[in-house]
């Protein structure tokens, strides 16, 4: 689910992110495919912390998708 988000068109991206509960659902299994990929107590704390504060960092998340194209703390390469 990583690379495939990742490797989507940024518009693409930003729709998902629109969504208000297929962000929610998008976000958390990038962010564990992200942890499961690359683990990481930071990547660790942000997944858990988006489990609570989901629907507050989905905002901070599009902001950052449309400066960098890929998800905070949830980079590939």
């Amino acid at each position: 689910m990583l690379k495939w988000f990742n490797n989507t068109s940024r518009i693409v991206k930003l729709i998902l992110l629109i969504i208000p509960v297929v962000n929610w659902w998008v976000v958390l299994f990038v962010r564990i495919a992200a942890w499961l990929n690359k683990p990481s107590l930071l990547r660790l704390i942000i997944m858990i912390l988006y489990i609570f504060l989901g629907w507050g960092w989905a905002f901070i998340d599009f902001i950052w998708v449309l400066l960098f194209n890929h998800l905070t703390f949830a980079k590939t390469k």
